[in-house]
């Protein structure tokens, strides 16, 4: 099988269910992903959050269009300080029980799956960014947090 890196945007950030959420997309097609595909996905981040637990709230999303008829979800939410909480949904893509083609009916995942290889880049940047803006400073900085987004391009390099 050969790889092939895909394009990645940073839309601004959402607020969902009292919590800001960054915003990253992924496909192949430098057209980015489909305005349906996004509102489709955005109607169903409320069943992906977890219950507050004072950690002040905030995550981040990948949206990602599959070359096929797929298109995922993946929300990753701070919790409990310094953990990130995940939870996925996915579309028109029959392999994960979706029940059509239709890369705009979402289905809330229960696979332990945290993301493909095209998916997984932004978690590294999120990483250090929650570090570098809620962890280390005597004053967490949510905004700073929200602000602070991987470079728009591809998904990465070949390894």
């Amino acid at each position: 099988m050969a790889f092939e890196e895909k394009f990645l945007w940073t839309p601004a950030p959402i607020e969902v269910a009292g919590r800001r959420l960054k915003r990253y997309h992924v496909s192949a097609d430098p057209a980015g992903i489909a305005a349906e595909v996004e509102e489709a996905a955005h109607a169903v981040l409320p069943e992906l959050l977890p219950e507050p637990d004072g950690t002040p709230p905030a995550g981040f999303l990948v949206l990602h269009r599959g070359g096929d008829t797929g298109a995922y979800l993946n929300v990753y939410t701070w919790v409990w300080d310094n953990v990130l909480h995940f939870r996925g949904a996915a579309a028109g893509q029959p392999a994960l029980d979706c029940p059509d083609l239709d890369p705009t009916n979402f289905v809330v995942q229960t696979r332990p799956w945290i993301g493909c290889v095209w998916e997984l880049p932004p978690i590294t940047h999120e990483r250090d960014a929650w570090v570098r803006h809620m962890l280390l400073p005597e004053q967490p900085d949510l905004d700073a947090y929200l602000a602070d987004s991987a470079a728009e391009g591809t998904t990465g390099g070949r390894a």
